[in-house]
């Protein structure tokens, strides 16, 4: 496991909802810096929030103690409270529907098993400057699909 650990901030973004979207990350370590973002054409904010966290955990180059700082609260609820109910319904929610975006779900769960992660709620849009960059590197992602 690395020593050292790698904040990850997260945010994800869509012009619609299902529409085109985007998902930023910056990921810190010591005083190195890495900004990753990308998007897709038809989607949910949801989606591109878990996307925004799955594609900076893919980034990391072996296991490592991370933080991760996302302002989704689907996200840090889902990973931190549902999910173990939800694998114990087979994938179903407490009222017995299927999980909403358990494939990224299964993605997300698998890469959490390779790293050792701690998961942090920071409010949307409140000056926090890791996050405000994450925001803006989403909504690059959403430029990237072509739409403004």
């Amino acid at each position: 496991m690395n020593a050292e650990t790698i904040n990850i901030y997260t945010d994800g973004a869509c012009k619609g909802n299902p529409g085109a979207g985007g998902w930023g990350a910056l990921l810190v370590a010591g005083t190195h810096r890495r900004e990753i973002c990308g998007g897709e054409a038809q989607t949910t904010n949801n989606r591109m929030e878990m996307t925004a966290v799955i594609r900076a955990l893919e980034a990391l180059k072996r296991p490592s103690r991370v933080q991760v700082h996302t302002d989704s609260q689907y996200v840090q609820k889902g990973i931190s409270e549902w999910m173990a109910g939800w694998k114990k319904r087979n994938w179903r929610t407490a009222d017995g529907k299927p999980v909403k975006n358990q494939d990224l779900w299964l993605q997300l769960d698998a890469l959490s098993g390779v790293h050792e992660i701690a998961w942090h709620w920071v409010r949307g849009h409140a000056g926090h400057p890791e996050n405000e960059r994450a925001d803006a590197l989403a909504n690059e992602g959403v430029l990237q699909v072509g739409v403004n």
